[in-house]
């Protein structure tokens, strides 16, 4: 089985981004500047944007964190992005989901300007991508396609069948993978909670993409030999063994799959990383936009 190794190519990226950067710089030109909103004390949420900050500073990209108390009102988180709009020295920006309870994320994510829009949520974008058009491309299903289109996975004519129809990985990766381009032209299809006999389904694929946040769910005789797995889970077990007590594991079962698929992602260090380095990408474009 090869590795589908998201923390060695997101470095190779980020190395080319930094090379891009540090041109731009020399030649006086617009250094791309993200940033990110974070209300509450999320722990995953806090891991996430510091990950992202960090990644930001490493491509010599400028930074801004703008975080909020889990009380902040709808309406003053709504001034915080239109703020943000309105800043001509930011270039991009995430409001890091998931939302307090009393804030609706899509009243939030509908208020963001599409042209900074670099997570790639805003219907506009979306739209735009789904007809083929230019777009900002949400950041997850855009490190998919990065990790296939280096591997050089080949997709045109292959099954490709996608568990979970999420807006943020789900429905967008099917798009992009059956539309007309490298990585696409693949027959996708996607299933979830209500599809029946779903092992019959993954049996026929050749590319399985895994996003529906159950822990080691997919097992190797549910798949055929020489299957390509994108494992988009991220879910934290108990092990004992762990000085911390847990350990993350992924929606794919990797010990058991590892001598049925030709090629995998590990959980953690393969779609997370490439996840950043695709809002980086989206960065550094609509730097390039402006």
């Amino acid at each position: 089985m090869i590795l589908l190794d998201g923390k060695a190519l997101s470095k190779q990226i980020k190395q080319e981004i930094k090379t891009e950067v540090d041109a731009l710089r020399k030649s006086g030109g617009n250094i791309p500047h993200l940033a990110a909103v974070i209300v509450g004390d999320n722990p995953a949420s806090e891991s996430y944007v510091k990950n992202k900050v960090k990644s930001s500073d490493e491509v010599g990209f400028e930074s801004t964190v703008i975080k909020k108390d889990a009380n902040i009102s709808e309406e003053e988180l709504l001034e915080i992005v239109d703020s943000l709009n309105k800043n001509s020295d930011v270039d991009g920006f995430i409001v890091q989901l998931p939302l307090p309870r009393h804030i609706d994320p899509d009243k939030i994510v509908l208020a963001i300007d599409p042209q900074k829009d670099v997570d790639g949520f805003h219907p506009f974008n979306f739209g735009s991508m789904a007809q083929g058009l230019d777009a900002y491309l949400p950041a997850t299903p855009y490190g998919i396609l990065l990790m296939l289109e280096r591997y050089n996975i080949e997709t045109e004519g292959k099954e490709v069948v996608v568990l979970g129809r999420s807006n943020i990985v789900g429905s967008p990766i099917s798009i992009l993978l059956s539309r007309k381009g490298n990585p696409g032209n693949a027959t996708v299809t996607i299933t979830h909670s209500r599809t029946k006999d779903l092992d019959s389904v993954l049996k026929k694929a050749d590319i399985i993409i895994a996003a529906i946040g159950r822990d080691r769910f997919v097992k190797s005789h549910q798949v055929k030999e020489g299957v390509v797995i994108i494992d988009v889970g991220i879910n934290r077990i108990s092990d004992p063994s762990r000085k911390k007590g847990s350990r993350l594991v992924g929606d794919c079962d990797f010990d058991d799959l590892q001598n049925t698929a030709s090629h995998m992602t590990p959980v953690p260090g393969g779609v997370g990383p490439m996840t950043v380095t695709a809002l980086l990408l989206n960065t550094l474009k609509a730097a390039k936009n402006k």
